[in-house]
């Protein structure tokens, strides 16, 4: 059994639907687990990804090829924190965040005439990090077809700290 990670996005993006029994043909970029996938799910849960499959990579060293035997959707908690912009990242020196209790929204106001008048970039940006050792599985009959109603692995939880990162699908390659 050969278990591959499969990136939500990217699926979503360029997937096609198949359940479990499927005939499944994987490109993949590398076997076993990358940092990040450790970083994003835990040692325990990345520890069983065999392979990272892609559709993105325009050569795939190696390709996984046989029956779907499980899937599993996985989801992660994050946190949210502000950062100062890097250096070439679109804000002016001289922007500002909003103050505590704030909403991030940008305001723009027409001011007649075709001239509109409109807040400056904030220096900060909002960045999410996944929360360790959080990582969870949820046994499915499949992974769904791109833009479907179900096509998010999530089945619910608070959607402002849990995200789908991916699926995981256990191959019995021929």
């Amino acid at each position: 059994m050969t278990r591959v990670w499969l990136t939500n996005w990217e699926w979503s993006c360029c997937g096609d639907a198949f359940t479990v029994g499927d005939e499944v043909d994987f490109g993949i970029f590398h076997r076993g687990p990358d940092e990040w996938l450790r970083h994003t799910l835990g040692v325990e849960i990345a520890g069983s990804v065999d392979a990272v499959e892609s559709h993105h990579e325009e050569l795939f060293p190696d390709r996984v090829r046989g029956r779907v035997t499980a899937i599993h959707a996985v989801t992660q908690e994050y946190v949210e924190r502000q950062e100062l912009r890097r250096p070439g990242h679109g804000a002016p020196p001289d922007s500002v965040a909003p103050l505590d209790g704030e909403e991030w929204t940008a305001q723009s106001f027409d001011l007649g005439a075709g001239v509109f008048a409109g807040m400056r970039p904030s220096r900060f940006i909002t960045v999410s990090e996944p929360v360790p050792g959080t990582g969870r599985l949820r046994a499915r009959p499949a992974v769904p077809s791109p833009g479907s109603a179900d096509s998010d692995p999530d089945d619910g939880g608070d959607p402002g700290r849990v995200s789908s990162p991916g699926w995981l699908v256990d191959v019995d390659e021929r």
